[in-house]
């Protein structure tokens, strides 16, 4: 088969096919929930059919050779239709490559008795992971001349090579690079498929043997390598491991103790396990070192857990399972996470249904939720109440102080907390709108901090703040990102507000350009926006600097940010019901998209010809469902690993992470639910013979998120409700998916490799904008 082509995939569509939703249907496999055990809404009865026609492109083991033959085809059609695009695509990932610094190095941080950093080089796709001895007045000075060679500090030891790792691999995802207590041991976990599921290993520092850790469980198959979620915690010394294991439907759920791993035969306890599907469980220890915690939440409701790690050599299972606390029973909807300083629970919580997360302590103990009481500050009022002024996102504690991320007037702030003297200070900075959150910081008794700072316009740089004074100090810059050729003084960014069809939302916008593109907006010309968005699960667009943009600055295009609902940016009321984006009002997400994209419109600045627009995962939702509803606004779409088939996947909880997700748009199985999420599942709401803007859709064969066939069945729906939209050859709206066959939901881990796949979206977006030479 050709490599390239351009005749449209035309697959089969089975009329008759559908899903249903409501109670289990005929034959439907028992033990597969149709609903979540807390719900009382009732079931549709009697089941409800859904149009499926090209569900037949569901191929859980991606082995089907049909499947994998017309994906092949898809990507044929792709590269045939975007063929004459080469050369662009080869210019635009030159000027990716000329605006990064490929020989570079992130910023050392303390760990122990030495500095930790990784470096990358020229050429080669991935990090290198490096420590250096610390001196004996406890700092450094970089005094590297910018060679591969030159170590970055003096003793500069190499311990773990990403790149070595990565041989022979089309994949190679690494996560949870750990030292241990000791720092001889360095513990990583792998993935080399793109489906999220690691193997951890444990390498030597000091002989070189690595140890890829084995599956207890599966006795008498000695190669039986370990598989978890990705996550390592090590005990409070080198002899105790603990890691969370996954479930068939790749929710981590389960937490396990190791005190032998160096053993050929290593004995595992269970110290905890989640069994609840809307649950995903978490590991972590404590800032100061002395507790384990359980976490486990669905996006409503949390519980923690936690261990005493002074205890952890007692091996005997029902004695562990005993030592496991709970700090607060789960209350519906009662949200809260935990750390430990000084002998108190530090506590931030939605309890009492606040808007926000309210501050607070208590005593370091089991079923404590009655002694929770609010952080005060000098006036004897709750530093964070819960009100809608400003949220909490994290908590970090300190020896002496405590370091607070959240939001206030939709900006990302960090506020620093002495409890002693029950005096807070919020870090300010200059710029209006930035990106600003705390750096890795591993010690607990500190007196500076690290953050991370950048704009619109502002590369990131690391900065070391006194924790005694963080404003009136002095602030260490300890790097600065370097842009080969950006000249700051070309761009501009603003932060505007749209108002929403409701008449009384206030969107935030954020906007990034060059001057001469914006002065040719003020003297009248509409000139290319491209309109970026994302809009679910409390997550939130920041305002932060992408040398990958720079491209389309370059070009004359203005950047657009949509703070819309269903994010974070405006605090929690901004995503939760009843006026932000979320169960029956997710529509709100869609709605203020498309206000935006309107008022860009009517404001003169572009013109639908010259409007394209962006989102992934559930960004490419919004994207699919703003697209259904006013298909002649944009010009050109991309949607990365997109979410689109939301009913008919919501339906089934045998696909992977979907009975967790019930809690975040609802359950089509459900009464209540059913028909607002049919109004607006784009699968679903496709019209026919309208035109559409060109779309380019991505994905990935591993992907356990958002799988393979949701855009492919997107991409073919187009298509059939669009016949004459989209021609053979010289199409003027083509319908491109582009499914990576060795990648998950993450795209490429080669960075080279991600940044020629972001070379073909850029490209394709600017040919279809019209600005190609």
């Amino acid at each position: 088969m050709s490599s390239s082509t351009t005749t449209k995939p035309k697959p089969r569509r089975e009329e008759d096919r559908v899903t249903y939703a409501g109670i289990a249907p005929k034959g439907w496999d028992a033990t597969i929930p149709r609903q979540s055990q807390e719900s009382t809404e009732p079931l549709l009865d009697p089941p409800v059919p859904v149009p499926d026609p090209y569900g037949w492109m569901r191929d859980d083991e991606r082995t089907n050779p049909e499947i994998l033959e017309h994906l092949a085809l898809e990507n044929a059609y792709t590269e045939g239709v975007t063929s004459h695009l080469k050369p662009l695509q080869e210019e635009l990932y030159g000027e990716f490559l000329g605006s990064i610094q490929e020989t570079d190095y992130t910023v050392p941080r303390p760990r122990g008795e030495y500095w930790y950093y990784t470096r990358t080089f020229e050429g080669k796709s991935y990090s290198q992971y490096c420590r250096a001895p610390k001196t004996a007045d406890g700092t450094y000075a970089v005094e590297w001349d910018g060679t591969k060679d030159a170590p970055i500090l003096a003793g500069e030891e190499a311990y773990l090579d990403v790149n070595v790792l990565a041989v022979g691999k089309s994949y190679c995802s690494v996560t949870s690079v750990k030292p241990s207590p000791c720092h001889k041991y360095v513990a990583f976990s792998v993935d080399y498929k793109g489906d999220e599921t690691y193997t951890p290993h444990i390498k030597n520092m000091e002989t070189g043997e690595v140890v890829a850790l084995k599956d207890a469980t599966k006795t008498g198959d000695g190669d039986s390598l370990l598989e978890t979620n990705g996550s390592f915690i090590w005990g409070k010394d080198v002899s105790t491991i603990f890691y969370l294991t996954k479930d068939p439907n790749d929710r981590p759920y389960r937490l396990y103790q190791r005190s032998n791993w160096q053993d050929d035969i290593p004995i595992d306890t269970l110290l905890k396990e989640e069994l609840d599907d809307l649950y995903y469980a978490n590991g972590y220890k404590s800032q100061d070192g002395k507790y384990l915690f359980f976490e486990t939440a669905s996006i409503e409701t949390s519980e923690v857990w936690f261990l005493k790690l002074h205890d952890e050599e007692d091996n005997d299972t029902d004695n562990a399972q005993s030592k496991m606390q709970c700090i607060a029973p789960r209350r519906n909807k009662v949200l809260y996470e935990a750390e430990h300083r000084h002998n108190q629970w530090w506590i931030w919580t939605n309890v009492g249904s606040t808007p926000n997360m309210q501050l607070m302590s208590s005593p370091p103990q089991a079923d404590c939720a009655t002694l929770w009481k609010p952080i005060l500050n000098a006036d004897d009022k709750p530093i964070f109440d819960g009100s809608l002024e400003k949220s909490i996102d994290a908590v970090t504690v300190f020896n002496t102080y405590v370091a607070i991320e959240g939001r206030q007037g939709g900006i990302p702030r960090v506020w620093i907390y002495h409890p002693e003297s029950r005096k807070m200070d919020r870090v300010e900075f200059a710029e209006k709108a930035h990106d600003v959150g705390l750096a890795a910081n591993y010690g607990f008794d500190v007196e500076t901090v690290a953050v991370t700072y950048d704009s619109l316009v502002t590369p990131p740089q690391t900065m070391e703040l006194a924790l005694s004074s963080p404003n009136d100090g002095e602030r260490v810059v300890l790097k600065a990102k370097s842009v080969p050729g950006y000249q700051k003084e070309l761009y501009a960014c603003d932060r505007r507000h749209v108002l929403s069809r409701d008449g009384t939302t206030q969107i935030p916008i954020s906007l990034v350009y060059r001057k001469d593109a914006m002065e040719k907006v003020q003297s009248g010309e509409q000139v290319p926006v491209h309109l970026y968005g994302y809009g679910s699960y409390g997550m939130c667009c920041e305002s932060d600097y992408s040398v990958t943009r720079l491209p389309l600055l370059d070009r004359g295009i203005i950047y657009v940010i949509a703070h819309i609902r269903g994010g974070g940016e405006m605090g929690r009321q901004w995503y939760e019901e009843p006026n932000g984006a979320k169960f029956l009002c997710k529509k709100n997400t869609f709605f203020d998209f498309v206000d935006v994209a309107e008022h860009l419109v009517q404001k003169g600045t572009t013109t639908p010809q010259l409007l394209s627009c962006e989102g992934r995962s559930a960004g490419g939702l919004l994207i699919g469902a703003a697209i259904n509803q006013s298909p002649e606004l944009f010009r050109v779409a991309i949607l990365g690993v997109p979410f689109v088939d939301v009913v008919s996947t919501m339906i089934d909880g045998s696909i992977p992470l979907t009975t967790g997700e019930w809690v975040e748009w609802g359950n089509p199985n459900e009464q209540k639910y059913h028909q607002y999420m049919m109004e607006y599942s784009p699968m679903n709401n496709v019209q026919n013979g309208k035109t559409y803007p060109s779309c380019w859709l991505t994905g990935g064969l591993h992907d356990p998120r958002v799988a393979f066939w949701e855009p492919a069945k997107f991409a073919a729906m187009l298509r059939n409700a669009c016949p004459d939209g989209e021609g053979d050859g010289d199409s003027s709206n083509p319908i491109c998916l582009k499914i990576d066959m060795s990648a998950g939901h993450f795209s490429a881990s080669d960075r080279y490799k991600y940044l020629k796949e972001l070379s073909c979206d850029y490209a394709f977006l600017l040919d279809q904008l019209g600005l190609v030479e």
